[in-house]
């Protein structure tokens, strides 16, 4: 019987591999890119074989899809920002038999998922940047699934994080599973970007990211949930909040109540909100 080990709820900013390279803007990451190494150090403490991505950055108009082809590797130019991401290189090992899982324990339950193992189909940045900095060893295998979802409902996002579930309870090993995405996303004007790199763009977006992280630390996920649908419309969600779905979903959705760790506190970035926070494992889980 499989284990899920760590759940997570953590940034991909592109500006994270700017924060790598010579000039104004070294370091500016810093402190998310040491809470993914924090992250990655914790999955590697409990014993972690596989990481499981809800990537944002995978759009998909129909079906859900699961990239757990056996082997990836490539060099990554982002075509949203290649000023920010070009020519990064990656390797990393997948699992085929978890995606495969995945996709069968999803379609029981009725949701139109496909697993995939197809060569030329590339990992995104939402996965990728992560790995960067969790994975650069290639420790843990990968698995990729679409989460900038155009045209799917919130109900089959948390079935698809139940089948998840399902899906680790059967697999013969320890799994992390992360919400690769934002809290708001509601990116600065083209013309004034450059003076908004660490900032929001809308205090009004701040206000809510603040009030979101309140409920989150105070475990009050019933009310979250509640809110989540407004709250990714009005603040701009990235991929319409399908990857924190999904997360919400394997843990329970609204039943769940614990509360979270802040690895990375809340930072503003090109006018976004985003965030490193570990889930905890509730014991409804954990005993089964």
């Amino acid at each position: 019987m499989g284990k899920l080990a760590l759940a997570a709820k953590i940034t991909h900013v592109p500006s994270m591999y700017l924060s790598e390279l010579p000039g104004k803007t070294h370091g500016i990451r810093e402190a998310a890119i040491e809470g993914h190494r924090e992250i990655g150090r914790r999955c590697r403490e409990l014993g972690v074989d596989t990481i499981v991505v809800f990537d944002t950055h995978w759009l998909v108009n129909s079906a859900y899809h699961i990239n757990c082809y056996e082997h990836f590797k490539g060099v990554y130019t982002s075509h949203e920002l290649p000023h920010f991401i070009r020519d990064m290189e990656y390797e990393y090992p997948g699992n085929p038999k978890l995606g495969q899982l995945i996709g069968e324990a999803a379609r029981k339950r009725g949701v139109r998922a496909q697993d995939h193992q197809i060569s030329s189909l590339t990992l995104e940045y939402a996965t990728l940047v992560p790995m960067r900095y969790m994975n650069q060893d290639q420790h843990f295998k990968v698995v990729s699934i679409s989460a900038l979802c155009t045209s799917h409902a919130y109900e089959d996002s948390v079935a698809l994080g139940q089948a998840v579930l399902e899906a680790i309870e059967q697999y013969d090993g320890t799994v992390a599973v992360f919400a690769s995405g934002s809290l708001s996303h509601r990116f600065t004007d083209d013309r004034v970007a450059d003076q908004y790199l660490t900032k929001y763009f809308r205090e009004f977006d701040k206000q809510v990211d603040q009030q979101v992280m309140k409920l989150w630390r105070e475990g009050r996920f019933a009310e979250f949930t509640a809110m989540l649908a407004d709250y990714s419309k009005a603040c701009f969600g990235e991929g319409n909040m399908h990857d924190t779905v999904m997360l919400l979903g394997m843990l329970g959705w609204d039943k769940y109540n614990e509360k979270v760790e802040v690895i990375t506190d809340v930072f503003a970035s090109s006018g976004t909100g985003q965030t490193n926070v570990i889930f905890p494992i509730p014991d409804y889980i954990k005993n089964k």
